[in-house]
């Protein structure tokens, strides 16, 4: 079967969905029911410069994406940066070489728009993760911190469009 790499499109939404929340450590705001903020998203990620969805596709179904987040940055007199995000391979595919080509393709498309650095983060539980990323040429060069804004975000057009546990839409 052949593998492809492409930008992801409004019909890969549902099987995105479930990649991520396939690969999460904790129980957070990504909930399956709430689609239409996907779709959003995705709208959004298409129409700003220099930002990108990738996916994997193996047979009609997607087994990898991430997200690559291109911008200027003030440093190297301006150069561009690039930005992995949310890297996500199937369960089932992941050992079969499908993360590192599609890591590949990230790094590629980075480098055709002129990034001079792409850099990631990664979860300090995830020691597989940091294994596969420095058999790709990534170095551990710091350490990374978060902080969660107290920050109300509903989200706002799925909310009365949740899908109940038997996977009807309600019209």
């Amino acid at each position: 079967m052949q593998l492809y790499l492409r930008d992801a499109l409004h019909d890969d939404i549902e099987q995105l969905v479930a990649l991520v929340l396939g690969g999460k450590l904790t129980i957070d705001e990504d909930d399956q029911l709430f689609l239409d903020d996907y779709a959003d998203a995705l709208d959004e990620i298409d129409s700003t410069d220099g930002s990108y969805l990738l996916v994997a596709e193996l047979g009609g179904r997607i087994v990898g994406m991430l997200q690559l987040i291109t911008f200027r940055h003030f440093q190297h007199r301006g150069g561009r940066c690039a930005e992995i995000e949310s890297m996500h391979v199937i369960d089932d595919e992941r050992g079969r070489g499908i993360g590192g080509r599609l890591l590949g393709y990230a790094v590629s498309r980075a480098k055709d728009l002129g990034c001079y650095r792409i850099q990631l983060t990664s979860n300090a539980n995830r020691a597989d993760a940091h294994r596969f990323y420095e058999a790709h040429e990534f170095e551990h060069t710091h350490n990374g911190y978060k902080r969660y804004l107290d920050l109300d975000w509903t989200p706002t057009r799925s909310a009365s469009r949740r899908r109940p546990a038997d996977g009807r839409v309600p019209v």
